[in-house]
């Protein structure tokens, strides 16, 4: 699914069919809705999901949180706006 697809995806009432935990927290957080979109990756032990944990951490301005989710990830620490991160995520993340 392209990244457009996924934006526009925003406005339905669940993410995408089949959207692995990481890619329906990045929907949840594309929507506004942190909390729900941190439940969706606390769940999930992959290195997708820690990465958007870091994602999440530093959205929530606690960057030392987000160091240690981007280690977890074998991720740099991102230091690009928010919302090219969250893009970059999406594109990297979305199978096929």
């Amino acid at each position: 699914m392209p990244l457009d697809k996924f934006r526009r995806s925003l406005a339905d009432e669940a993410p995408p069919e089949g959207a692995s935990p990481a890619l329906a927290a990045l929907w949840h957080q594309g929507r506004g809705d942190w909390q729900a979109a941190h439940e969706a990756v606390m769940s999930d032990g992959s290195k997708e999901a820690a990465w958007v944990h870091a994602h999440l951490h530093r959205v929530e301005g606690d960057e030392s949180n987000a160091a240690y989710w981007y280690n977890r990830a074998g991720q740099p620490h991102c230091e690009e706006p928010l919302d090219s991160e969250w893009a970059d995520l999406v594109i990297t993340l979305m199978p096929g």
